[in-house]
């Protein structure tokens, strides 16, 4: 828009010029010329034709063609005259006049041109008969007709009407002269053209004195007067406007000048312009093929070229999220930041008015009064400050800060606007770098989940295996314990091996569920109680040199997860303290609640506000190197020739599981500390003690189908269900046992399906079902968690228990689905014990 009344002045002034050129070049002078012309032709063929009338008078012209063409090079003159006059009605008005004397001209001539040709043929027909006569031998013809040639060449001569009387007394003289009858022809012929030429002599001299007379240059001088006189004022406004056209040349010329200077300033800018945007695209292209580690370096890099661009002496880029190793910082040798200013920085841009992305720029920093925002910029010796700022996007409160500090202000320049392309290059180079960085997390976190898959898969073939030999152990220990005396030190002893036992049984449910990839039970636990039996179990496994030491900063603390996998994760990172403890030392483990208000990342997890209970595990052993903290958590990966390399992995796979994070902090020479952040489930009630279910639960003679395909571990359940009062029968297969049911449904009270490895213990139960529809079915799995609700109601189970069997648990078990229907209310029982 501010070019449009450039674009119109200059406009007006090329118009005006182009006015004043065609007026000035007198473009009429060309019509003067040919009216001149044209006039002075007119004058040239009228005399041309008096010329003529006077030499077909004296008898020397044979022919009127050149008298015609000049009457017709006359009239065209006037024609000319009309047309060079135009509609100028002075100039009209007077070639009307001129005209008009032209037509009596014309009309003259025309008279002369018919008495002429009269007057010339008499002449030639006297002059013949009078030459005949004139050799007659009579001497008075002869000295008549002589007298009447003399007196007729007077005539010709001096036409008066004295000479006129004289040649017709001669003609009367010579008409009364007697001749011969041949002479008297002749006669007759002189008297006839004589009396002929004594007429027209006189007519014709009067035409020729007519046309003579009418030859007067009084027109053409009014004519020519008029010419003239527009000429002359045509020549004078030639000469103004050529004066105005000067000045209005020297006025574009000044225009031109101008416009020039403007163009030359923006060519200038143009080129500023050019060599801004070709150092941007440079810092892009090295932000392009640049690497997390060479990020600082180029943004430090390309600080110091964008400063160089305006002259200032510091510059800096920095977010409000950022801590101190992600601000980019730079200035001139001899000069610093000052202590947390790009931080403070960050709040000074919000005080500027704009809305959210703006660009501040005080090319000269000038406090007015004591609170002014300028006075901010002054005390912190800063004497001019570009900014560019955003609120928006994930980078909140971002600015790029430009300072001149040595320098008395910035460096004039309205393209600021392209330090915004500078800004976006920097900020999204930043970007990349951590999106780059988060994708290398990401990455190490789906190779690490598909080794902990793996590793599942690979858990679950071995945790089938090793379920049979505990539930053998198991087995066994309940049969021992039927034999022993309650309170004596072999039953103390079963009672520990029966509770190792569960703790493994239990070990292996979580194995299989970890291999499903399915969430566990959860419940409230004790972190106290936890972490006593953990300690309990550490006693006996720690070395010798080894001593655990217990600090408790809260009694009530409470997480809700599952009791084995968190004592799983404490007894993992306190075995691995006292293999780093080389020598004598304690193995500290602490236990406290922490309040998040913000936002925490810990380790590679963010966590939330809220309560947590830290267990602390730290040794004062030899600690670790970065490049073996950056691999600790890799499964496989390890430092020991002994060691699996799954022990960390699975510790920080099951705090992330139940919502918590894994952090470390160790240091070469001076030990390592994990922290276990858990979410406190928010109460302070205390847990009660789980309490092992009575074996008071006994039946009563009931019969029992046992289902199991392993002929020994057919034996242990039939013998488990015999101590606890029931009455067994056994079956290896499902067709006999199908049979069974349908000899004799009254038979049997309840079923005891088993695990079958490699197979569906569903459909066992389902085919029995079908067998006997209202027979109560147990089923007995490592596993429950997977199970739905409906493909149990399908399959016609009516309760649930752990393989391998717990008399506990199975007795209950029994007691509940015999004492129920096997209807929608054993579903609901088995839910509710899940």
């Amino acid at each position: 828009m501010k070019v449009a009344p450039g674009v119109v002045g200059v406009s007006f002034l090329l118009a005006l010029l182009t006015w004043l050129l065609f007026n000035g070049l007198n473009l009429n002078s060309d019509r003067y010329d040919r009216q001149t012309q044209a006039l002075a032709d007119f004058t040239r063929f009228e005399r041309g034709m008096s010329r003529e009338v006077l030499t077909s008078r004296a008898g020397l012209s044979r022919n009127y063609d050149a008298l015609v063409r000049m009457v017709e090079a006359y009239d065209a003159a006037v024609v000319r005259l009309r047309e060079a006059a135009g509609s100028d009605r002075e100039e009209n008005a007077a070639i009307d006049v001129l005209a008009e004397r032209a037509r009596r001209q014309e009309e003259l001539i025309e008279q002369f041109k018919s008495q002429n040709a009269l007057l010339q043929n008499s002449f030639a027909y006297f002059g013949m008969f009078s030459a005949r006569l004139s050799a007659s031998n009579d001497k008075s013809l002869v000295a008549g007709v002589s007298a009447l040639a003399a007196a007729m060449l007077q005539l010709t001569i001096n036409p008066p009407s004295a000479d006129a009387d004289e040649v017709q007394a001669q003609l009367d003289g010579l008409a009364h002269l007697q001749s011969s009858p041949d002479e008297a022809a002749s006669i007759r012929a002189v008297i006839a053209h004589g009396q002929l030429l004594h007429d027209l002599l006189p007519a014709v001299d009067g035409i020729l004195k007519a046309v003579v007379a009418e030859a007067s240059n009084r027109e053409q001088d009014a004519v020519h007067a008029l010419i003239v006189k527009r000429q002359l004022g045509a020549r004078a406004a030639a000469r103004k406007n050529r004066l105005l056209q000067y000045l209005t040349s020297l006025l574009l010329l000044g225009g031109l000048v101008y416009f020039g200077l403007l163009l030359r300033a923006r060519a200038k800018a143009l080129r500023r312009r050019a060599a801004f945007e070709h150092v941007i695209a440079n810092i892009s292209m090295r932000f392009i093929y640049s690497h997390g580690d060479e990020l600082r370096d180029h943004v430090e890099h390309a600080l110091e070229e964008l400063a160089g661009c305006i002259g200032a002496d510091r510059a800096y880029f920095a977010w409000r999220s950022a801590t101190n190793g992600n601000v980019y910082r730079w200035s001139r040798d001899g000069l610093r930041l000052d202590e947390g200013w790009p931080e403070r920085a960050l709040g000074l841009a919000q005080r500027f008015d704009g809305g959210e992305d703006v660009i501040i720029y005080i090319p000269r920093v000038r406090s007015s009064h004591p609170h002014d925002l300028m006075n901010l910029l002054e005390e912190a010796g800063i004497r001019g400050w570009l900014c560019i700022k955003t609120l928006s996007g994930q980078q909140q409160g971002a600015i790029l800060g430009f300072e001149a500090v040595q320098a008395s202000a910035l460096s004039q320049w309205a393209e600021f606007a392209l330090f915004r392309m500078a800004f976006d290059a920097i900020r999204n180079a930043v970007r990349r770098v951590k999106l780059e960085q988060e994708k290398e997390r990401l990455e190490a976190s789906l190779q690490q989940a598909r080794r902990m898959e793996t590793i599942g898969t690979f858990a679950s073939g071995i945790a089938h295996n090793f379920n049979n030999i505990v539930g053998a152990i198991l087995g066994y220990v309940e049969m021992a314990d039927s034999g022993i005396k309650p309170g004596s030190r072999p039953a103390a002893s079963l009672a520990e091996i029966r509770r190792a036992g569960e703790r493994a049984r239990e070990l292996v449910g979580q194995i299989l569920t970890f291999g499903r990839r399915s969430r566990g039970r959860q419940e409230r636990i004790s972190v106290e109680v936890l972490v006593a039996e953990t300690a309990a179990l550490l006693a006996a496994s720690l070395p010798s040199h080894v001593k655990l030491t217990i600090s408790q900063g809260v009694e009530t603390a409470t997480v809700s997860g599952e009791p084995e996998q968190l004592q799983q994760v404490i007894l993992n990172l306190c075995n691995n303290a006292a293999q780093a403890l080389e020598e004598p030392g304690f193995v500290d483990l602490r236990i406290a609640e922490r309040e998040v208000i913000h936002p925490l990342r810990i380790g590679r997890t963010d966590l939330g506000s809220g309560r947590f209970v830290v267990i602390s595990v730290s040794d004062p052993g030899p600690g670790m190197d970065d490049a073996t903290l950056e691999r600790i958590f890799e499964p496989f990966f390890t430092t020991r020739t002994d060691g699996t390399g799954l022990g960390l992995a699975t510790v920080r796979e099951i705090v992330e599981q139940h919502g918590g994070a894994v952090a470390v902090q160790s240091t070469p020479g001076e030990g390592t500390r994990f922290d276990v952040w858990l979410p406190s489930d928010g109460s302070r009630d205390p847990v009660s003690p789980q309490q092992a279910p009575s074996l008071a639960f006994r039946g009563a003679g009931e019969t029992i189908l046992v289902l199991e395909i392993d002929r020994r571990r057919l034996l242990r359940h039939e013998e488990i269900l015999a101590a606890l009062g029931y009455e067994p029968v056994g079956f290896t297969g499902l067709p006999e046992a199908e049979a069974a049911c349908r000899s004799a449904r009254a038979r049997f009270d309840a079923a005891l399906v088993c695990h079958l490895p490699g197979g569906s213990s569903l459909d066992l139960a389902a085919a029995l079902h079908r067998a006997a529809p209202g027979l109560p079915i147990i089923l007995a799995s490592p596993s429950t968690h997977d199970l739905a609700a409906h493909l149990l109601a399908a399959s016609g189970i009516t309760g649930m228990v752990h393989h391998p069997l717990m008399s506990s648990e199975l007795a209950m078990t029994l007691v509940r689905c015999l004492a129920a229907t096997p209807s929608a209310e054993g579903l609901r029982q088995i839910a509710s014990a899940r």
